[in-house]
């Protein structure tokens, strides 16, 4: 079967259009309401899916991420509860769902096995944070069930750049900033340039995340990536109104215009990349 991540960027591209990628914790604040949260981004357009995997040393995250994988731990998620919530999302939606996730949890899962489960209950990719390029989790000739999306950062070198794509299925991606993930009021100026040299040594589409967190900000990224992904200003939110019943509203409210900004990104790119100076 044609693998969703492959299917929705080429359709996307074939719209002309970029794509959203939502980032979750999954468990947070409960596997209900992870549920809830997925089928309010789906009514906001998103396009694609990123789901953390809870865990108790997230390295790589800033403070939202952080507090949404303590709220997921405290609701009692675990690998195989996650799951369960991936297959209660696919009775409902369709869009890709990658998740992200550092080593610890599949080492103690069993690679085969995580590999195995999670394309059973619905998942299309794995994003690894912690995995160097170098090293695989499955025996080469064993075929993967999941795509394996691949991080390059600012500071990747044109050499390194090539081993990474070499090895990456989906997409590849582009971590905007160095450092955790988090809100930023500005983002680096050189991330146009960055996507640019990494397209030169692939054909696979280019995401952008890390620190997007505005319309103003994704509308400027979409102008020139083919997905804008943002993550800790969701998951933010998801602690604020964790207790509120109209929490999925509420996370809607906040993603339908930056969707919004993706979609209107792409079509007006000149003039949006213009405002890049001014965020």
């Amino acid at each position: 079967m044609d693998n969703r991540i492959d299917a929705r960027f080429s359709a996307l591209r074939s719209e002309g259009a970029s794509g959203f990628m939502a980032y979750i914790t999954g468990g947070d604040p409960t596997p209900e309401r992870t549920l809830d949260i997925a089928l309010a981004l789906s009514k906001a357009g998103v396009d694609f899916l990123e789901i953390g995997i809870p865990f108790s040393d997230p390295l790589a995250d800033g403070v939202a991420n952080q507090l949404g994988a303590q709220r997921a731990l405290a609701a009692g998620v675990t690998v195989p509860k996650l799951l369960k919530t991936i297959i209660e999302i696919r009775k409902y939606l369709d869009f890709p769902i990658i998740l992200y996730s550092y080593l610890n949890p599949l080492f103690q899962y069993g690679f085969e096995r995580f590999e195995r489960d999670a394309a059973a209950a619905g998942a299309d990719g794995l994003l690894l944070l912690d995995l160097p390029p170098d090293e695989t989790l499955l025996p080469d000739n064993q075929a993967k069930l999941l795509h394996r999306i691949r991080l390059v950062a600012p500071t990747t070198s044109k050499e390194r750049i090539e081993q990474i794509v070499s090895r990456a299925d989906g997409f590849i991606y582009y971590v905007s900033q160095e450092g955790v993930t988090g809100e930023r009021e500005t983002l680096s100026q050189t991330i146009s340039e960055h996507v640019a040299m990494i397209r030169r040594e692939t054909d696979l589409p280019v995401a952008v995340g890390f620190g997007i967190s505005n319309a103003a900000q994704a509308g400027l990224v979409a102008s020139f990536a083919d997905a804008v992904v943002v993550g800790s200003a969701i998951v933010r939110r998801i602690g604020e109104f964790g207790q509120d019943e109209q929490l999925p509203l509420r996370i809607q409210e906040f993603v339908d215009p930056l969707v919004r900004a993706v979609k209107s990104g792409r079509r007006n790119g000149t003039q949006i990349a213009k405002a890049g100076p001014r965020l």
